[in-house]
């Protein structure tokens, strides 16, 4: 049963509050509350940082956007970009004056085995050195020079591959060197508490010393003093960790594969393997890998906005040849001939120059650091309440020894003593506020996110925004791509059209003419943008190019067609490369007879509308009259019904005076398309993914809305969605289905009532998928959208979370994009949807887990300190206890693996308090449970103990370890509670989790080792077996204490609204806004 009813605004939680489409960007009055890091303004970013309470910054600030750093990035790229214009301007102009006084350029010099050098090439290419580029015998001549066939590109063999790198270098460039392991540990020292714990330490071990000698003087200061440092080190090595597995990501986001030419083969190759000579086929899309000058090219245009700052879109064609490293296809296609790669590139310049990874925040890093300033502040508070209570107990001589005498009399104790006295105090308040301010809470997002992101490679998702991940648990609608995603993108022609009748399809050639099949053979050969490959050796014939491509190339094979002779027969004219607007393709093609046939080739209605010929039976062109035109419609309804792609192969012969002689003419020339003659409807069949249906019907569960948008007929898309379950039978279709161009002819309010009921869109254009995401943003929806193109990228910028495909997604698509899905299936897309859930849901845990702990040693220690003037926890066993909350309670807790359990909910809304009802009640019933018990102990703990007749120095070790020890086994047990808030069974899934249970066991273990054998170093005594089962069973009931609890029910209005609704509340809030306005106004 599906949660997803209606606009998430009307149900009972708030995935997003407002209707307006930047709804979630608007100013809040809290700070901390930024629901979309995507495109936060910098100002938003600055205020919350400058908001937030931190003891280290360099630490707490690891891993979100660096302000300051981001834009000295940007300062130098301007002037890197500035430079290298600069260096152009000045060389043409030098080259204009040789050339006016007739001086010849120097001779090339050679590189190893061939005949030109490096800094030839670098020339050529980095300056745009056209003049020198002819002098070299132009593209045919510098291959000539590279050893390299512009045709079937370089042999590829490992020994020419080493000696082209060893003459020109590497396609990789210079990095900055990752932080080391001791830059952490500088980092972790940082923190102001354990600076003043340090100095706490060495004070209180200079003083010991002096007062009690070496050997018994330094255990108070060198205990603090060894605990602090064991913190640090313990935090370095976690955050190390933590560096080294966003680093391996970063190494896979920026190892992209390209299709080169190597030995008349097309082979995929890591960008990093590219060498000078490459031959490298573009397409729209793609990512230019090298420096390089163009071979030929189609309409082809870049996008050389990364380079010049400039969006301009430029033409390239032979007199504008020159190819920059980390451009953008915007058009066409064409194939360039690699000069320079890596530092040798303008791009590499740039990338070495710079600093790429400067860092980003998530939703949910900033809200943790408002929690964590909240709890901060009280901590604090309490701490100075401490301080202040002991000070004064203690300098009025109500503070005494363990004989009753007071520790502190006015003019007879010694300043050295009353020091001590003092720093001890001191030391005890600084520890609170370490345990009391969760330092490590928002760090604990970075950690289950840097897990889940290595998780997810392993799921086939590389993440490429942080707050992607965690943004994908409050998704509440997926509009994803049909082609690849829900089906297999394993494409073959089933079924034909041509001639007024069905084409016989099986394994044999296809019952057609000659005539025509030499028309259709002609026309898929020179229109397509993909290849067909036979070794000279013999073999299976290798077809290459898209799934669509592939499967009509396979089907021109049947018909008897030689890729390679057809290509040669005939001269390619003009081409328009496929264009997702306008569904078609076409390419103009010159004969040996100056005949000039216009080849057309795309959606099967499309080409049909502008065909008004079509060859029949006898190989002659007839007219398409109503009755012919209704028999082609049928078959491509029928078609499309079984689920098949339709495309149709159309041709116009045309006179050859009548096509553009010039270049600039000729590539501005709008081939006709109408008045076509209708050649053949193929039928393409791509079956559905296995176990699509079963990811649709987890997501539907799961509250999250599956919608269909592809470019596909409208018919063979509600096929394919009625097999995956997208649509049901029984539902009414008119509503659930609409075509695109219906949809973009609508209003911006009709579309927002239509697309919460679209389950379907076909025949869409990429402006149609955004302008669906934008209406169901605007009805308070989370969007993730897929996509593959490279017109994709403005839906995918726009929607909450992009997820491009990582097979057949276009470079400029995966940039656009959060997520690569990197396997095309849409079954990973619902992978990434439960760890996204799993980030939010370890987030809980771990808070629940802190702040138990919190609680539970504040009320503790301030209602011990001021009743008694002494604490139960001292300095180096809270350091132990933080040591247990943040860092190895965050490993275990913020590593939990994500379960089918998560699917069974809605979504997480991004609004939703962090802290739920749910969470209070398990927290409350575990700290006061624990104050509880705990302070009976400390107050009567020798009497219960059996401990009257010890000494009372003895007796208050014994009560106080054993109140310390059963603290510590609380948090222990309460760890298994965590890891379940809303379940009965907390031990589901726990034999799994080996990292959780090596944690338990460390810290048992250390325990033990701490009460038994470091008895000096933490003021404790060892215990006898009585004791440990009574710390042990006191422990225990925590786990029957909280099944109970889970049984208490909460009211669905979360607590904070009842806090936030108060006078008390609202009249802090006005001062707070008051006095923000006052500061940004002086600002």
């Amino acid at each position: 049963m599906s949660h997803s009813t209606g606009s998430p605004n009307q149900r009972n939680y708030d995935v997003e509050a407002g209707s307006n489409r930047s709804g979630d960007d608007e100013e809040s009055s809290n700070v901390f509350d930024i629901t979309r890091t995507k495109h936060a303004s910098v100002e938003r970013l600055r205020r919350w940082r400058q908001a937030a309470l931190v003891l280290n910054a360099s630490r707490r600030f690891r891993y979100t956007l660096d302000l300051k750093k981001e834009e000295d990035r940007k300062q130098t790229l301007r002037k890197i970009r500035a430079h290298a214009q600069a260096i152009r301007a000045a060389f043409l102009f030098k080259e204009s004056i040789q050339q006016e006084n007739g001086i010849v350029p120097p001779k090339p010099s050679s590189a190893g085995e061939f005949r030109i050098g490096q800094e030839e090439l670098a020339s050529i290419s980095r300056d745009h050195n056209f003049t020198t580029l002819q002098q070299y015998g132009g593209v045919k001549g510098l291959g000539e020079l590279l050893k390299t066939s512009l045709e079937k590109g370089i042999p590829g063999s490992d020994d020419d591959l080493l000696k082209r790198k060893t003459a020109y270098g590497s396609n990789t460039y210079p990095r900055k060197k990752p932080r080391s392991f001791w830059r952490f540990l500088w980092e972790a020292c940082q923190d102001l508490t354990l600076i003043i714990l340090m100095v706490a330490a060495v004070a209180s071990l200079a003083l010991g010393i002096k007062t009690e000698g070496i050997k018994e003087g330094w255990y108070d200061g060198g205990s603090i003093a060894f605990a602090v440092l064991l913190v640090i080190v313990v935090t370095a090595i976690s955050d190390y960790k933590q560096s080294l597995q966003f680093q391996n990501l970063n190494e896979e986001k920026r190892n992209i594969q390209i299709e080169v030419i190597r030995g008349g083969r097309r082979v995929e190759v890591s960008i990093y393997d590219l060498v000078v000579g490459d031959v490298i086929p573009l397409n729209i899309g793609d990512q230019v890998p090298a420096d390089g000058v163009l071979i030929t090219g189609h309409s082809l245009s870049i996008d050389e906005s990364s380079m010049t700052g400039e969006s301009k879109i430029v033409r390239k064609d032979s007199k504008e040849p020159f190819l920059m490293s980390g451009c953008k296809v915007a058009d066409g296609n064409g194939i360039m001939l690699v000069t320079s790669v890596g530092i040798n590139t303008e791009w590499g310049l740039l990338m070495a120059s710079i600093s790429e990874d400067t860092g980003e925040e998530t939703p949910l890093q900033v809200r943790l650091n408002g929690v964590a300033t909240f709890i901060g502040v009280v901590g604090l508070t309490v701490a100075f309440l401490v301080l202040c209570v002991l000070l004064v107990r203690y300098f009025t001589g109500h503070t005494t020894n363990a004989d009753g005498t007071p520790q502190f009399v006015a003019g007879k104790t010694k300043f050295g003593k009353a020091i001590d006295g003092a720093i001890k105090i001191v030391t005890i308040a600084v520890t609170i506020v370490v345990v009391a301010v969760p330092e490590g809470l928002p760090l604990a997002v970075t950690l289950t996110l840097a897990y889940s992101m290595r998780k997810m490679m392993a799921d086939k998702a590389l993440v490429r925004r942080l707050s992607a991940c965690e943004t994908m648990g409050s998704a509440t609608t997926i509009c994803s791509d049909k082609t690849g995603t829900l089906t297999l993108n394993q494409m073959t022609v089933v079924e034909s059209c041509a001639c007024l009748k069905k084409v016989n399809n099986s394994d044999g050639k296809p019952d057609l003419s000659p005539k025509i099949s030499s028309l259709i053979i002609e026309g898929i050969a020179q229109n397509t943008t993909g290849n067909v490959y036979v070794p000279e050796t013999g073999g299976d014939v290798e077809v290459t190019g898209s799934p669509t491509e592939k499967a009509i190339l396979q089907w021109a094979l049947k018909l008897g067609m030689n890729f390679e002779a057809t290509r040669s027969q005939s001269s390619i004219l003009h081409v328009f490369p496929f264009n997702s607007e306008k569904k078609r393709g076409g390419v103009a093609v010159k004969l040996p007879n100056n005949e000039v046939h216009i080849h057309w080739k795309g959606a099967a209605e499309i080409i049909l509308a502008s065909c008004t010929r079509y060859i029949d039976d006898n190989d002659q062109v007839a007219a398409m009259d109503d009755d012919k035109l209704m028999f082609f419609r049928k078959s491509i309804e029928d078609m499309a019904s079984g689920s098949l792609r339709c495309v149709a192969i159309a041709y116009l012969p045309y006179e050859l005076e009548n096509v553009p002689t010039g270049e600039q003419q000729l590539a501005d020339w709008a081939m006709p398309a109408d008045d076509l003659v209708l050649l053949a409807i193929v039928g393409i069949k791509d079956p559905c993914r296995p176990g699509v249906a079963d990811a649709v019907r987890l997501c539907q569960k799961a509250g999250v809305k599956v919608r269909m948008v592809t470019g596909d007929n409208v018919q063979t898309a509600k096929a394919i969605a009625l097999e995956c379950g997208i649509l049901r039978a029984d539902s009414d279709l008119s509503e659930l289905l609409i075509e695109g161009k219906d949809f973009r002819e609508l209003s911006d309010r009709q579309r927002e009532g239509v697309a919460e009921k679209i389950s379907v869109m076909g025949r869409s254009s990429p402006n149609d998928k955004l302008l669906l995401v934008q209406a169901l943003r605007r009805r308070g929806h989370v969007v993730a959208v897929t996509g593959d193109g490279t017109n994709d990228a403005p839906a995918l910028h726009e929607a909450d979370i992009g997820l491009a495909m990582g097979i057949q997604g276009t470079e400029v698509a995966k940039e656009s994009s959060d997520i690569i899905i990197l396997d095309d299936n849409f079954a990973s897309v619902v992978k990434v949807v439960r760890w996204g859930r799993s980030v939010y849901a370890n987030i809980q845990k771990f808070i629940q887990f802190q702040l138990t702990v919190n609680v539970a040693a504040l009320v503790i220690n301030v209602v011990a300190a001021i009743s008694s003037g002494e604490v139960p926890l001292n300095a180096v066993q809270l350091l132990w206890v933080n040591l247990i909350m943040d860092t190895l309670g965050a490993l275990a807790l913020a590593t939990e693996p994500p379960t089918n359990h998560l699917m069974d909910r809605p979504p997480v809304g991004r609004r939703e308090p962090l802290i739920t009802n749910i969470m209070w009640r398990n927290l409350l019933i575990q700290a006061i449970y624990q104050i509880t018990v705990l302070l009976i102990f400390n107050f009567r703990g020798k009497s219960i103990l059996n401990l009257e007749h010890d000494s009372t120095d003895h007796a208050d070790k014994v009560k106080n370890t054993l109140i310390f020890n059963t603290f510590v086994l609380c948090q222990i047990f309460n760890e298994f509670n965590a890891r379940k808030p809303d379940e009965f069974n907390i031990f589901k899934g726990i034999t799994k989790n080996y990292l959780f249970m090596g944690i338990i066991a460390v810290t048992l273990v250390l325990q033990i080792l701490i009460v038994e054998f470091l008895g000096k170093f933490t003021t404790t005594v060892r215990l006898n077996w009585k004791h440990w089962l009574i710390s042990v069973v006191i422990a225990f009931i925590s786990w029957p204490l909280a099944v109970v609890g889970k049984f208490i029910p909460v009211p669905e209005t979360p607590f904070h609204r009842y806090f936030t609704r108060s006078p008390l509340f609202k009249f802090i809030t006005r001062i707070f806004c008051r006095r923000r306005e006052r500061t940004e106004v002086s600002q």
